[in-house]
């Protein structure tokens, strides 16, 4: 096991740190407090292959491994987490399904799409009365003719706002117990999509999350996502390597308020001598920096155990439990810090604050976490 990073590693962490301190740097204050997605930092994006990070060559992607992959979005989340939010989710849960599921004409069509950044993806699978439980969707898919007519409100979709091209889990049988789901490939332009009012939330502001409404939108056959009925056997699969995303952008926020935290504690003076000579505060960083190497190895795992080909799920499960747990961890901590000024949303520890919390409710809550883990090792060999 070699702990040391190679080459190419350091490479992609120097060149997407290098990107996002400067143009998302200077401008995340602002996207965070104006809810604004930020277009020009996203059109310079597009052809450094942030859209296609593990997409092979020959659909126009970058080929990345995971650990890369990983790396890229915790850069990008040390800086801005709505926009690694946006990176990760549209590589995570909006093209690997379709490199996993998808016909080969379905690749050709769709992929090389969604890798340049051209249409941007989302998976739709929240419903008022459906998150942790899959199997309550009520979205409704029916096959007529050479189509399927889809009728649904999805919510809290991320990307939502500028998604042109989601992946939507539905219903095709509900007399089928689980519903018979399966997962179709929509296009923007289908009639009857519509896009719903911008979510006002409490942090990843600068992400556009909304609502999505189908009615009686015609769906080709040819788009339905593998088979009839694989629908969980698609979301479960897809949720396994959005975790890793998730967990790496955790990562990245609770980076960022350490770094803010140890830099703030030696510039404020109490007491005639900077916060850092004192030994609460000295506790909270160390807490805080072995927190998060720990978490950093367990994503880093997980990227090891997907791009060898072996089962990855606990693995995943595990990286995304504690990853978030400790990002909360650090933000808050990082607030106690820094105090009043914490509490201040001119200082950036208090979007860190607000950030950091969401990355334990979705692709799994840390609940849902523990079910997924637990699971997997009462069944395992001793």
């Amino acid at each position: 096991m070699n702990f040391d990073p190679c080459m190419k590693h350091k490479l992609v962490r120097r060149t997407v740190r290098g990107f996002a301190e400067a143009e998302l740097g200077p401008i995340a204050h602002e996207i965070d407090r104006e809810a604004r997605f930020p277009w020009e930092v996203i059109e310079k994006m597009r052809p450094l292959n942030f859209f296609g990070l593990q997409v092979p060559k020959e659909y126009s992607g970058a080929d990345l491994d995971s650990i890369s992959y990983a790396i890229t979005i915790e850069e990008l989340s040390r800086v801005s987490g709505a926009v690694g939010l946006c990176v990760t989710v549209h590589n995570s849960v909006g093209v690997f399904p379709l490199l996993k599921f998808g016909t080969p004409e379905q690749k050709r069509k769709y992929v090389p799409l969604l890798a340049t950044g051209a249409h941007i993806g989302a998976f739709c699978l929240t419903e008022a009365n459906a998150g942790s439980d899959a199997s309550n969707v009520e979205t409704l898919a029916v096959l007529r003719g050479d189509k399927f007519i889809i009728n649904g409100t999805k919510i809290f979709v991320t990307n939502g706002g500028v998604c042109s091209l989601p992946l939507v889990f539905a219903m095709t049988d509900p007399e089928v117990p689980g519903g018979n789901a399966s997962v179709f490939i929509v296009e923007k332009s289908m009639p009857g999509f519509s896009v719903g009012e911008i979510e006002d939330l409490c942090g990843m502001r600068a992400n556009p999350v909304s609502s999505l409404f189908l009615e009686d939108t015609p769906v080709p056959r040819e788009n339905l996502l593998g088979h009839t009925g694989e629908g969980i056997k698609i979301a479960l699969a897809t949720l396994d390597a959005g975790r890793i995303g998730i967990a790496a952008q955790a990562v990245g926020i609770g980076q960022a308020a350490f770094e803010a935290s140890v830099k703030y504690s030696k510039e404020r003076q109490q007491f005639k001598k900077p916060i850092a000579s004192f030994q609460s505060i000295q506790n909270s960083l160390a807490d805080m920096a072995t927190e998060l190497d720990a978490a950093r190895l367990l994503v880093y795992r997980s990227c090891a155990l997907r791009d060898a080909g072996r089962p990855f799920g606990k693995e995943a499960a595990m990286a995304k439990l504690f990853s978030s747990t400790i990002a909360s961890r650090a933000a808050s901590d990082a607030v106690q810090i820094h105090g009043g000024y914490g509490y201040s949303r001119e200082y950036d520890v208090e979007r860190f604050f607000r950030d950091a919390k969401v990355t334990e409710i979705y692709e799994g809550t840390s609940e849902i976490q523990r079910i997924v883990i637990a699971r997997t090792v009462i069944n395992e060999p001793l």
